[in-house]
C-alpha cells in the first residue's frame, strides 16, 4: 500500500494508487510501439445484451458514434487498491487500467456491466511500466503523492504518444471509458507556470485521444472548466463536491444527460445523499485507497441498464 498523506480535495485531485514494484522496460516499449499504431485494431461494436440500453444517440459514425454515453442514474463502484471484488452488483466499475487484464473486463462484461479505465495523465507515477518513456523535461514539482510528480500539460507534442499509448491499452483490453486523472494541474502548484487556455488544450487532447479509440471520456474534478469542456466530455467523475459545496456546479452534465460519478472520502453519506440524488448524482462515500468498501446513495432515478457491452 502506498503511504497516504493529506489531500486538498479537487486541488490534489488523484486518488490513492497502489505501488508495483516492477518497472519493466519491455512493458513500457510495447506501449511506445503501440502509439504509433494509435487508432488501429477493429472498432468496437456493441453487443445484444441489456434490453434498456442508455447510450444517447451518436451523432458521428464509427468509433465516435459508437462510444459509450452513460447517463445519470447509474450506481457505480470505483476501486483502485486491495484486491478487487468483482461481486458488487452494480452497472458500472471503475479500476485501474493497468493493474487488470482483459480477463477481468470480459468477466464484467458477461453480466453486462460497463467498465472503465483509470489512468493518471496529468502526472508522473514512477512504478508505472511505462515511467521511463516520459522525459525529465515533462516532470515538475511532486503533487502531495509519493512517487508522483506533475506533468508539464503545456508540451502537448510530448505528451500525445504517451497518452495515446495508454488509452490503446485500455481500448485493447476491451474497456468502455476512461476516468484520465489530474485534469486540474492549473489550479495547483506545479511548478511550470500553467494557464486555463493551457488546461483547456491539454483536456481536450486528452478527450480527442479516447474518443478516437471508441472510448467514453470523463472529466475528473476541474469544476472551474466545466463550462467550456461539457461537450468535450461524456461524463464526469467527482471527488468531495459535498464537503466543498460544490455539487450544483456539476448541474450541467446531469442537464445534458450525463452522469457524474461522485465520491466523498471524510462526510457519511447520510450528512450528503439526499443533496446529491436530488441533483442527480451517483455518489457513494469511500474510504480515501479507494479499497472495496463502498457506502452508497440511492440511485437518482430508477437504476438504468447501463446499455449493451463492448465486444471483441
Amino acid at each position: 500500500m502506498r503511504l497516504l498523506v493529506p489531500r486538498r480535495a479537487r486541488h490534489v485531485g488523484g486518488a490513492v494508487r497502489a505501488v508495483h514494484a516492477a518497472k519493466a522496460g519491455l512493458a513500457a516499449l510495447a506501449l511506445l510501439l503501440a502509439a504509433g499504431c494509435a487508432g488501429g485494431g477493429e472498432d468496437p461494436g456493441d453487443g445484444a445484451d441489456g434490453a434498456g440500453s442508455t447510450d444517447g444517440a451518436g451523432d458521428g459514425t464509427g468509433a465516435e458514434g459508437e462510444r459509450w454515453r452513460p447517463e445519470p442514474g447509474l450506481a457505480w463502484q470505483w476501486q483502485l487498491s486491495g484486491e478487487l471484488d468483482l461481486d458488487v452488483d452494480v452497472p458500472v466499475y471503475d479500476i485501474d487500467g493497468f493493474d487488470h487484464d482483459a480477463s477481468v473486463v470480459e468477466e464484467l462484461h458477461a453480466r453486462g456491466v460497463r467498465v472503465i479505465c483509470y489512468v493518471n495523465v496529468g502526472a508522473w507515477e514512477d512504478w508505472r511500466p511505462d515511467a521511463g518513456a516520459f522525459p525529465a523535461s515533462l516532470r515538475g514539482l511532486g503533487n502531495g503523492w509519493e512517487g508522483e510528480q506533475w506533468l508539464d500539460i503545456r508540451q502537448l507534442d510530448t505528451l500525445r504518444p504517451l497518452i495515446a499509448a495508454r488509452f490503446d491499452m485500455c481500448r485493447d483490453k476491451g474497456f468502455d471509458a476512461v476516468e484520465p486523472d489530474l485534469l486540474d494541474g492549473w489550479i495547483n502548484d506545479t511548478g511550470f507556470p500553467l494557464t486555463g487556455e493551457d488546461q483547456l488544450a491539454f483536456n481536450r487532447m486528452v478527450s480527442s485521444l479516447a474518443r478516437e479509440r471508441g472510448l467514453a471520456v470523463g472529466l475528473k474534478n476541474d469544476l472551474d472548466q466545466i463550462p467550456e469542456l461539457l461537450d468535450d466530455f461524456d461524463f464526469a467523475v467527482n471527488e468531495e463536491c459535498a464537503a466543498f459545496g460544490e455539487c450544483a456546479r456539476l448541474s450541467p452534465f446531469i442537464d445534458a444527460g450525463k452522469a457524474v460519478f461522485h465520491v466523498e472520502y471524510d462526510l457519511p453519506a447520510e450528512e450528503f445523499c439526499a443533496g446529491t440524488e436530488a441533483l442527480g448524482l451517483s455518489s457513494m462515500a469511500k474510504n480515501l485507497d479507494l479499497d472495496a468498501w463502498r457506502d452508497p446513495c440511492a440511485v437518482p432515478s430508477l437504476e438504468r441498464d447501463p446499455g449493451p457491452v463492448r465486444r471483441e
